[in-house]
């Protein structure tokens, strides 16, 4: 069984608080040991990372964009090794874990590339004003179990890009690829730049309210969330927070149901269902109602469930035990209370935290399989007659994460998107995240955004420059 390590100022270091198992969903079995952090070793990492903060803060752009494309080359020399470790500790397909890994080469250099120039206000006879752009100091990382190498990058790489240092804390059901990660990263940058610890509620809460971290980014649950802005209060940490989200999607009477049930249920079921920006309550009109969830349920039908090491596999496992239960209660409280269950429905039998993909049609709002954010296998599809109606539902909810509409007129669909409550909406389409465009969301969906320049800035804080010639 292979040893891991936390990095502390470039070192392997064993946790002072012993070691916990990590889990492979799809066997329940033992994948490896993760070692437990203590508080005194989140000191440890913050002054690791505010010491090379004080060097790293005045590095060229040139010098980071280099930084930032060797890392990049490292990640690919370790393709095979991070995707196999991210199907056994979180149970995607490994052609999906393979794409986490891809993603992460191309979301890492995207960033690299990025630039901070200096804004110019005036620049007269008399006086020049510039705004500059300034690294925070230490950013601390707190990421979720669902896509762990992609999201780490996705916290980790804009820091470092614009001049600050890192502390990163992966969840205890995920922590492996991360600490390879960072291992990874190890190789190349700085003694200090990123350091990783793991532990749960306790490394979290140290983290929030440590003084020497000026920055949290998070990933996860609204409630953690909240509990996060609660702590960062104590000395003004700034805060990117991308929370949950209940997207839903309206499908207008003149969409074509066989055009579009492949791309509603990929981007239904992406992971299993297991991402923020899902599609996770589907809209539908009268006219076309029954059809497209009839197309659906074929779709589903034809994934082939299993442990993503599989040759063939399209569908894993929920990654862990407590989320397989919170699906299958939304789905028997579903079934109670009238609702028609066309595929999948209950978990599989065996070994494996295995629930396959599942339709629920004669749904309505005020059920809380559409009400409350599942996070797994299973699409509530509902029945609409009037747009504006299905607008005012799409817009109920308390998040605004992602939101779209389908139709075979992308000008009207358009119109109705840019009415939807949410930080992206999409058409004819759902789920695509770019590394150009700004991704966030409004409402309980958290605040700040990730990716492209503004996502960079978010990073940094503007000082103006007054200068009188």
């Amino acid at each position: 069984m292979k040893e891991y390590s936390l990095i502390i100022k470039g070192q392997k270091v064993a946790g002072n608080g012993g070691n916990f198992d990590v889990l492979n969903p799809a066997t329940e079995e033992v994948v490896a040991l993760c070692p437990q952090a203590s508080l005194e070793q989140l000191d440890e990492a913050v002054v690791a990372a505010q010491a090379c903060f004080e060097t790293w803060q005045y590095s060229s752009h040139d010098e980071r964009k280099k930084l930032l494309h060797d890392i990049a080359d490292r990640i690919e020399v370790n393709a095979a090794e991070l995707a196999q470790i991210v199907v056994e500790e979180q149970g995607k397909p490994m052609f999906l874990a393979q794409a986490e890994v891809g993603g992460a080469v191309a979301w890492t250099r995207a960033t690299a590339d990025l630039e901070l120039p200096i804004d110019i206000l005036e620049d007269s006879e008399s006086k020049r004003v510039e705004i500059h752009r300034k690294p925070l100091g230490v950013v601390g990382s707190i990421t979720p179990w669902n896509w762990p190498l992609m999201i780490a990058v996705w916290h980790i790489m804009p820091a470092i890009r614009s001049g600050n240092t890192v502390v990163s804390k992966p969840s205890g059901l995920t922590p492996l690829n991360t600490l390879r990660l960072v291992e990874i990263i190890n190789e190349v940058a700085p003694p200090g730049l990123v350091n990783v610890v793991t532990g749960e509620g306790d490394i979290g809460n140290g983290m929030t309210q440590h003084k020497g971290i000026r920055k949290i980014v998070f990933t996860g649950s609204t409630p953690t969330g909240q509990t996060i802005m609660r702590g960062a209060a104590d000395n003004l940490k700034r805060l990117t927070l991308e929370l949950g989200g209940n997207d839903a999607g309206i499908v207008l009477p003149d969409a074509d149901p066989a055009a579009i049930a492949e791309a509603i249920f990929q981007t239904s079921f992406l992971n299993m269902g297991q991402t923020c920006a899902a599609l996770k309550r589907l809209y539908v009109h009268d006219s076309i109602y029954e059809e497209l969830c009839e197309k659906l349920a074929e779709v589903a039908a034809k994934q082939v469930v299993g442990n993503g090491l599989t040759e063939g596999v399209t569908f894993g496992p929920i990654q862990n035990r407590k989320q397989l239960n919170l699906v299958n209660g939304l789905v028997e409280d579903a079934r109670a209370n009238g609702a028609r269950v066309l595929c999948g429905g209950s978990p599989m039998e065996g070994v494996g935290y295995f629930y396959p993909p599942t339709i629920v049609a004669d749904i309505t709002d005020g059920c809380r399989l559409v009400d409350e954010e599942q996070f797994g296998p299973v699409l509530p599809v509902i029945r609409y007659s009037d747009v504006e109606d299905a607008i005012k539902r799409a817009n109920a909810a308390d998040v605004g994460l992602g939101g779209s509409v389908w139709s075979s007129d992308s000008a009207k669909a358009t119109e109705i998107a840019t009415r939807l409550e949410c930080g992206t909406a999409w058409v004819n389409g759902h789920a695509e995240l770019l590394p150009y465009a700004p991704f966030g969301g409004c409402k309980m969906s958290g605040f700040g955004v990730e990716f492209g320049q503004e996502g960079l800035l978010e990073y940094t804080s503007a000082q103006v420059i007054n200068i009188n010639k």
